[in-house]
């Protein structure tokens, strides 16, 4: 089963994510737990055009549904809380974004982006109670389970809060989603296999992967300008023969969102494939049924 049939399963129909920033930051970034963000990171690099935070929800909602309107007549919507760590605000402001996008029409349910170390029992309580009428999907950026690894891209939280946030997601019936980074610097393909191994013995529901992506102007791509960082320069081929493998570790029922992320090209230092996420997944599909 992949994502579109999975969400099409879930809410009786057809459904597009509607991308929302609520304005929030995070919390490695603004001192709460540490400064700069993750090495990696640029928000830029997937927030799509109509994702205005200088727009209500309601009307970043409302311009997503226009946006897709022509493409996807009489399509359903869910609100994709996705900019920074869509949980990083006290639950009084939080509870009063989720509940204006659950107004808006043809809204069927809420997908929040956030980490493991943002998602508190007020508010996973309140998901649960939302959970009984509308699909919610949480989406926490674990990356990697292992700690050297979160420590050198300044993630500011290690694998056991991962862990930990996991079973508190899926302990109130809430679908778990998990965003996992493949290429991260001093990773071997053994300690990859080894994050999927561990992530398919938890309660996930869905994985998203993400190639690791330099992108310009992040501390990344400076500290591989200095030298003191290496990465993997692998083409489209090596990437997805690693892909190929990691889903022989993935458990059955756990579904793919997507196996490969795209930032728009003129952000991108490495890896350059020029090619879109649907010819990927013909390449992995190739090597897939080769096996």
């Amino acid at each position: 089963m992949d994502y579109a049939q999975f969400l099409a399963r879930r809410v009786g129909g057809k459904v597009q994510k509607i991308a929302i920033d609520a304005g929030m930051s995070c919390p490695n970034r603004d001192s709460t737990l540490g400064w700069g963000g993750c090495t990696y990171c640029d928000n830029r690099a997937f927030n799509p055009p109509y994702c205005n935070p200088s727009l209500t929800v309601t009307q970043q909602l409302e311009v997503g549904k226009r946006f897709f309107a022509g493409k996807y007549p009489e399509m359903r919507y869910l609100a994709y809380f996705q900019a920074y760590t869509a949980t990083h605000a006290a639950f009084s402001r939080l509870r009063c974004l989720y509940d204006e996008a659950m107004a808006v029409d043809d809204v069927v349910g809420l997908v929040i982006a956030t980490r493991p170390d943002c998602v508190t029992d007020e508010l996973l309580d309140y998901l649960q109670v939302v959970g009984r009428s509308r699909l919610v999907i949480v989406e926490l950026g674990v990356e990697t389970a292992h700690d050297r690894s979160l420590l050198m891209v300044n993630r500011c939280h290690d694998w056991a809060t991962s862990q930990a946030a996991i079973n508190r997601v899926a302990a109130r019936h809430i679908t778990v989603g998990v965003h996992l980074i493949l290429g991260l610097p001093g990773e071997s393909d053994e300690d990859m296999c080894q994050t999927v191994k561990q992530i398919s013995k938890l309660p996930v529901n869905l994985v998203k992967f993400h190639q690791l992506q330099v992108l310009k102007h992040t501390e990344l791509a400076r500290q591989v300008e200095r030298g003191e960082v290496d990465v993997r320069h692998w083409n489209a081929s090596q990437y997805a023969a690693l892909c190929a493998r990691l889903a022989t570790y993935l458990r059955d029922d756990i579904v793919v969102e997507r196996w490969v992320a795209q930032a728009p090209p003129h952000m991108v230092i490495t890896p350059r494939w020029g090619i879109k996420p649907a010819q990927f997944q013909q390449i992995l599909n190739s090597l897939m049924i080769d096996k």
